[in-house]
């Protein structure tokens, strides 16, 4: 544990905060060289931001390429006196949080999009751990459904922190798209506020962000080069469209990284090149 110069009472050291940090820039590099694998042909553009209040920043990557349309790859770092809460307002707390979030948009509707994020929060005398991996297919594959479930079961199933059940019934809730009383896709694991002993958690959100590195392209290998239909491919956009109203209306991640003062650019990244409504 530590205190700030101001008193503020912290319980993550410094060295803490640089293994979590440390992870997610590892699994950016990662991710980006297997979506840039899935693609064959297009590097990821990279760009660094920093805080207007110097609390930090990030490095946002991005990949466009006929067969990759669109991917992200973000990771951050943050800080700052205040924590803005989701639901209410801000707290007189001081705040720390670091995370990489990434999601994949394919031009072969065959091909789901995928998204993962792991983050840790700090907020006064607290910490907490949160994140999951869920998958969207425009053309739903119960084979690619079932993989991706069981592989996210095995992690739950190798950590006590780790709850299988729990976390999918959690991310079908949370990726519930309320207004048009649809779920978002074919769900996944989706966990927040997981505190405990810090060494187990970051060890179960590490081996998450690892199963969605192995199956998530695994299952883009076996969808990105079939055939498909110009109504195929009219039928994307339009379900892509149901993304955009989840990713601004109810996304957690989006919410904090506005009213954090983050890189806008680096927010958004998760919106599709091309949607039709």
């Amino acid at each position: 544990m530590a205190t700030t110069s101001e008193g503020a009472f912290l319980v993550l050291s410094n060295q803490q905060k640089k293994q979590a940090y440390h992870l997610c820039r590892g699994l950016q590099n990662r991710l980006t060289g297997l979506l840039e694998g899935i693609d064959g042909k297009e590097r990821a553009i990279s760009k660094r931001w920093q805080k207007d209040d110097g609390g930090g920043g990030g490095e946002s990557r991005v990949i466009r390429g006929s067969i990759v349309e669109k991917a992200g790859i973000n990771c951050s770092q943050v800080q700052g006196a205040r924590y803005p809460r989701l639901d209410q307002g801000e707290e007189d707390k001081q705040y720390y949080a670091t995370g990489i979030s990434t999601i994949c948009h394919m031009t072969n509707p065959h091909a789901p999009i995928g998204h993962m994020n792991i983050r840790l929060l700090e907020v006064g005398d607290k910490f907490w751990f949160g994140g999951g991996a869920d998958l969207t297919p425009c053309i739903i594959y119960q084979e690619d459904r079932r993989d991706f479930h069981d592989h996210l079961k095995q992690v739950c199933d190798r950590h006590e922190v780790g709850d299988y059940q729990k976390f999918s019934q959690w991310c079908d809730e949370y990726f519930f798209i309320k207004h048009r009383k649809s779920p978002r896709g074919v769900g996944g694991i989706f966990f927040d506020y997981l505190e405990g002993d810090f060494d187990k958690l970051l060890a179960f959100v590490e081996s998450v962000a690892n199963a969605y590195c192995d199956i998530y392209p695994e299952i883009l290998r076996r969808r990105q080069h079939l055939a498909f239909s110009t109504a195929e491919r009219e039928q994307l956009l339009y379900w892509r469209g149901r993304y955009v109203e989840f990713n601004l209306i109810y996304d957690r991640g989006t919410h904090f990284g506005l009213k954090t003062g983050g890189n806008i650019e680096a927010i958004l990244v998760s919106l599709p090149p091309m949607v039709k409504w």
